[in-house]
C-alpha cells in the first residue's frame, strides 16, 4: 500500500510540474488563436494562469523554484506593461531579458561565489571537475545571449504570430538540441564516483 501511495504522488508530482509549466501556455495559444490572433485579448488569461500556477505550486510544494518566480513575475511585469500602453513591445522583449538576466548571472556568478552558479544549482544531479563546469556555465552564458539577439531578431523582422510560434515550438527545440550537444561535454569531464 504504501508503495501505491508513493507511486501516486510521484506521478501526481509530475503531472503538477506539466500542468503548471505548460497550463499557462495552453491558455494563452486558446485565447490567442480563438480571437483573432490578438495578444491583448490572450495576455490578461496568461498572467492569471501564471499567477494560479504559482499558488499551485507553492500550495502543493510549501515553495516556489527560482525560475518559474522569476518567469512569472516577468510575465505579469511585461504582460501588464503591454496592456496597459496597448504596445506589444514589452512582452516581445521579456524573452530578451529573461535570456539576458541569465547569461549575466552565470557570467558575474564566477566573481561572486567561489564555483560557477551551474555547479550550485546542478551539482548535487551531476558531479564535474572544475574544468567541466567552467566549460558548461560557459556555453550556456554564451548561449543565452544568443537566444536574446535571436529573439530580437524575430520580433523585430517577422510578423507577430510568427514570434509567438517561434517563442513556443522555435525556442524550445533549440534549448533541447543544445542541452543534447552538452552531454560529450558532461561525459568527458564526469568524476566516476
Amino acid at each position: 500500500m504504501f508503495f501505491y501511495y508513493v507511486n501516486i504522488c510521484q506521478v501526481n508530482k509530475s503531472f503538477l510540474k506539466f500542468a503548471t509549466d505548460f497550463g499557462p501556455l495552453a491558455i494563452f495559444f486558446y485565447y490567442y488563436y480563438n480571437n483573432d490572433k490578438n495578444l491583448s485579448v490572450a495576455i490578461p488569461p496568461l498572467i492569471v494562469a501564471t499567477l494560479i500556477a504559482l499558488v499551485v505550486v507553492w500550495f502543493f510544494e510549501k515553495k516556489i523554484p527560482l525560475m518559474p518566480l522569476i518567469s512569472g513575475i516577468l510575465i505579469t511585469f511585461f504582460g501588464g506593461l503591454t496592456i496597459y500602453f496597448n504596445d506589444p513591445t514589452f512582452i516581445y522583449v521579456k524573452p530578451t531579458i529573461i535570456n539576458i538576466l541569465f547569461a549575466l548571472t552565470l557570467f558575474f556568478g564566477k566573481y561572486f561565489a567561489k564555483e560557477p552558479i551551474l555547479k550550485k544549482i546542478m551539482g548535487k544531479s551531476i558531479s564535474l571537475t572544475d574544468i567541466g563546469w567552467e566549460l558548461l556555465n560557459k556555453r550556456w552564458m554564451y548561449f543565452f545571449f544568443v537566444l536574446a539577439i535571436l529573439n530580437e531578431f524575430i520580433w523585430r523582422t517577422q510578423t507577430e504570430e510568427f514570434w509567438v510560434n517561434f517563442k513556443v515550438w522555435g525556442m524550445l527545440p533549440i534549448t533541447l538540441v543544445f542541452t543534447a550537444f552538452q552531454i560529450s561535454l558532461i561525459n568527458k569531464h564526469k568524476i566516476n564516483e
